[in-house]
């Protein structure tokens, strides 16, 4: 059956119906040089904040 017929889209638009509502991810997950290099980023951001207040 192909992707784009009339029964797969409905499927897919209640499927989308279904999913719980969650909050947007607060901390990066994940184990690549890009995400190690934001999470670093963040808690020196965090870090610098704790030691200024």
């Amino acid at each position: 059956m192909s992707k784009t017929s009339l029964k797969n889209i409905q499927k897919q638009k209640k499927k989308a119906r279904r999913t719980i509502g969650r909050p947007a991810q607060t901390r990066i997950q994940g184990n690549t040089a890009g995400v190690r290099k934001r999470l670093k980023k963040l808690s020196g951001i965090t870090r610098a904040k704790r030691a200024s207040a």
